[in-house]
């Protein structure tokens, strides 16, 4: 079986295809895998450290303001057309498969042209445009919210949850690892923070304002930061001469970071959500309000409505945020309830459950073929 996958952009679209990737090596390991990413992406350097070959296209997305940058969209759209056609022509896959992003929409048009069966894993709770436009074509559309009729054909959807990766769901017997790994002491509450895998600028700046709150009460932090923010955070903890406060512009070890976290701060991308659910840790939600369709926030309050989640806006995070941060971690009660309910709506079986469509959509393929 040969299988292209393509999208990223963000870690929420490429831990997904990494995750679906797997999942299918490791129902056949003969199986062959071929990225396709966005030049200059962040997947064109997460994907080959997973171990899987990707090739990029000149594909950017369009700026949803009038701007110069915009000229460039249409003979940049061209060139990838172009090149996704000839990459479907050189790997001859079974099946393509989109996670969103910008590469996904060229890749999955070049391959339903060529009459390859496609499918589109869509995460969020609010379906992205790409996905919205691809849909036309797919075979099989697979979703983690229920109510995604509202936006694809309802005999085209399956509800099988986002997939993570596959460490994450062992996160719970890496609690010494995790502790040793971040320096931690096993006696003291531990807050992790995580605003994506480029950082959240409004979380960022609500966190350092609150730094020596977190120190006064004895609270060790774990703060990913993003790259943009990392040297900012470096001389915000320096200045507070404390071990306590532990900044990393990226972390890798995201099974052992939620392992050894008592609460969890975090954007509401769906790979976020996916993953505190499957960890099921008590989790301070603020929604990136300008993510398209404010999707963020659906996605946030899909738990929210269940008693799973708490939830900062991002406007008030410079005011609220520490403070429910330090009374959530002074109320264990309450994480306790909260660890209960976001556990439970948990997908663990989203990879195998996609990976097995996906080897459906070859079968089909190939019975078509012979018939």
């Amino acid at each position: 079986m040969k299988v292209i996958i393509s999208g990223g952009g963000t870690g929420g679209h490429i831990y997904p295809a990494i995750a679906i990737a797997n999942e299918l090596k490791a129902i056949d390991p003969t199986t062959k895998i071929l990225f396709v990413g966005a030049e200059g992406k962040m997947e064109m350097e997460k994907v080959p450290r997973a171990g899987y070959e990707i090739v990029g296209l000149p594909i950017v997305g369009i700026k949803r303001e009038l701007t110069l940058a915009n000229l460039g969209f249409p003979l940049k759209l061209g060139r990838s057309l172009l090149r996704a056609r000839q990459i479907v022509s050189d790997f001859q896959p079974d099946v393509a498969v989109g996670v969103g992003g910008y590469a996904s929409g060229p890749l999955l048009l070049a391959a339903s042209l060529k009459g390859i069966p496609t499918l589109i894993q869509e995460q969020n709770s609010y379906a992205g445009l790409t996905n919205k436009v691809l849909a036309r074509w797919a075979k099989r559309i697979c979703v983690a919210y229920p109510g995604m009729d509202a936006f694809f054909p309802a005999d085209k959807i399956k509800l099988t949850g986002n997939p993570v990766r596959s460490d994450i769901q062992f996160a719970d017997q890496q609690v010494a690892a995790g502790q040793k790994l971040f320096d931690l002491e096993a006696t003291r509450p531990t807050l992790l923070i995580i605003g994506g895998s480029q950082g959240a600028r409004t979380v960022n700046e609500s966190i350092e304002a609150g730094l020596a709150r977190f120190v006064d009460a004895g609270i060790q932090v774990i703060w990913q930061t993003g790259p943009a923010f990392i040297e900012r955070a470096r001389t915000a903890v320096a200045t507070l001469a404390s071990p306590l406060i532990k900044p990393y512009d990226f972390i890798y070890d995201m099974d052992k970071a939620y392992a050894v976290a008592d609460a969890v701060v975090s954007r509401a991308g769906a790979l976020s959500v996916s993953e505190l659910c499957l960890v099921g840790r008590p989790a301070i939600l603020v929604p990136f309000p300008a993510a398209a369709e404010d999707h963020q926030t659906k996605n946030a309050m899909s738990l929210v409505e269940h008693n799973a989640a708490l939830l900062v806006n991002d406007r008030s995070a410079r005011e609220e945020l520490v403070t429910a941060a330090l009374t959530l971690l002074n109320n264990p009660v309450q994480r306790q309830q909260l660890s209960i309910e976001i556990r439970s709506l948990a997908k663990p079986n989203a990879a195998r459950d996609i990976a097995n469509e996906v080897i459906k959509l070859t079968k089909i393929r190939r019975t078509e073929e012979r018939d």
